[in-house]
């Protein structure tokens, strides 16, 4: 099948081209030289444009539409968040549409139904978190909004939307870095001890969800993949960091008082003429120090998914790198 993909020099869609483009053609979004290069290395074809000014000539001859690209910052304005997640979404579906395009898989988060809570063992049913106080949460909802109301099986174009939490593995840009970063700087703490349980989603198991949705599941509906493994943030952290062979810190604070401390923080860079970021952002404090476990049932009935690989060895194929 001929694909065209969107975040293709990202973590996901760089991925997904990788594991998937010996058996279909991509046809990737690329915004600069530094992407065209980076797209071209792993196979796929660059062709330039911007998200909600795309040409209907560029999905002409497109079968499917992998969207993975998000504005994911942790800072920024609404109209920014807005502009790239609802309105490049919305305007990513027209285009696919007129063109012909057969399916649409959306690369959504379990952010879309976050709005401050825990997570206990949601599922598909959970509402999407249309009054989210984080901007990334609240865009991410209407954008997988936008899709699900897309589906049209009387034209033939089926939508769907994927569904990871914590995504990670080999050439993560998210998690570990970040991670690491911090504990470089002396600022890596644990929020209320890490005890808060949490699931992820190993690349490996994110991709071949993906590939699944190219030719099953159900047009209009959501589904979460994970690795379907329950720990505590602490326990899976702990594991990832001594992939690098590093100690891990022991310092832990309050959550609720991180999470008071990062609100002050964004509300006086937006009242000064700070060009920086804020050095905290409350959306990531607050979807960590909450639990987030999952039911995947409906993936593994619908889409016949199941994890191929278990956290254990995907730490093992980390720190064999």
């Amino acid at each position: 099948m001929k694909i065209f993909i969107t975040g293709a020099s990202g973590f996901v869609g760089h991925a997904v081209i990788k594991q998937l483009g010996q058996e279909h053609e991509f046809i990737a979004l690329s915004r600069s030289d530094k992407s065209d290069k980076i797209i071209t290395e792993v196979g796929a074809t660059p062709t330039r444009g911007e998200l909600g000014q795309l040409d209907q000539s560029v999905l002409d001859t497109s079968d499917i539409v992998i969207h993975a690209a998000a504005r994911v910052e942790q800072f920024g304005t609404f109209e920014q968040f807005w502009e790239t997640n609802v309105n490049g979404t919305r305007q990513l579906l027209e285009v696919a549409q007129a063109a012909g395009v057969k399916r649409f898989i959306h690369i959504g988060t379990e952010a879309s139904v976050f709005y401050g809570q825990d997570m206990v063992t949601i599922d598909e049913t959970t509402p999407l978190a249309f009054y989210s106080p984080y901007l990334y949460s609240k865009t991410k909802a209407y954008a997988e909004d936008a899709v699900i109301k897309a589906n049209d099986p009387d034209n033939n174009f089926t939508t769907l939307s994927i569904r990871p939490r914590m995504i990670w593995g080999p050439d993560d840009k998210t998690i570990l870095p970040v991670v690491l970063d911090m504990i470089a700087k002396n600022k890596f703490i644990w929020l209320d001890g890490g005890k808060n349980k949490t699931v992820t989603t190993n690349i490996h198991n994110l991709v071949h969800g993906i590939e699944l949705a190219l030719t099953k599941g159900t047009g209009g509906q959501a589904y979460f993949i994970t690795d379907d493994e329950i720990m505590t943030i602490k326990e899976f952290l702990t594991a990832l960091i001594q992939t690098q062979n590093i100690t891990v810190p022991d310092k832990s604070a309050p959550g609720w008082l991180i999470s008071l401390i990062a609100r002050i923080t964004e509300f006086s860079w937006k009242l000064l003429p700070l060009k920086s970021d804020p050095p905290l952002s409350r959306f990531a404090i607050d979807i960590t120090r909450r639990e987030c476990t999952i039911n995947i049932n409906k993936a593994r009935k619908e889409l016949d998914y199941k994890p191929v690989i278990n956290v254990e060895v995907g730490l093992e194929e980390i720190t064999a790198m």
